[in-house]
């Protein structure tokens, strides 16, 4: 009889290791995907969500977006690229608006239009609309080396470089590019820059 006690305990001792082998799998795993997540999350790609009305008729209130927080690490922001950054006045918001000038540009808004380097901003089609206030553009901005002023779409209703509160951005200040639209349903897609 003592010997089949000490199979039964051999047996359960296996099952227990068995069992402890199989959670610690889990763990490994869940801590391989966290891990994972956070890196996504830290240096390829956020998701945000369109609050407010300044950059329609491209995004909308309530758009839901995946930034790309990788492109700018090996390419320079281009004109019209429709960037993320954080506002330095409150924690956890983020604006995004689109680049118009670009570093060692002058930017200037005249009569209600965008002028860069003096000369008509023509494909301008993003900002139809006349704008009412040319902020601190209202004189020539000569962008630094690693300065960008940004527009939101819908020019009469953005805070953008135009107010002193966001004014001219810095390389560093960009967060990533808006990448990829992923609500409403029936608006996924790439988001199209140009």
């Amino acid at each position: 009889m003592a010997k089949h006690k000490e199979k039964g305990t051999d047996i359960e001792n296996n099952a227990e290791k068995s069992i402890m082998k199989e959670l610690f799998g889990w763990m490994i795993y869940l801590l391989i995907v966290v891990g994972l997540t956070y890196l996504i999350l830290t240096y390829v790609g956020q998701r945000t969500r369109v609050s407010g009305h300044s950059m329609e008729t491209t995004l909308s209130d309530g758009d839901n977006l995946i930034v790309d927080k990788l492109s700018y690490r090996f390419s320079d922001p281009k004109r019209f690229d429709i960037i993320v950054f954080p506002y330095k006045y409150e924690e956890n918001t983020y604006y995004i608006k689109r680049i118009i000038g670009l570093p060692g540009e002058t930017v200037q808004v005249t009569d209600g239009c965008a002028y860069i380097d003096g000369e008509l901003l023509e494909t301008d089609i993003y900002g139809a609309e006349s704008m009412d206030n040319p902020g601190i553009a209202n004189v020539p901005l000569t962008l630094g080396e690693d300065e960008y002023f940004v527009l939101g779409d819908n020019r009469n209703h953005s805070s953008d470089s135009r107010d002193p509160s966001v004014g001219i951005l810095t390389r560093q200040d960009l967060l990533g590019k808006a990448w990829i639209r992923i609500y409403p349903f029936d608006q996924m897609g790439v988001i199209k820059h140009e």
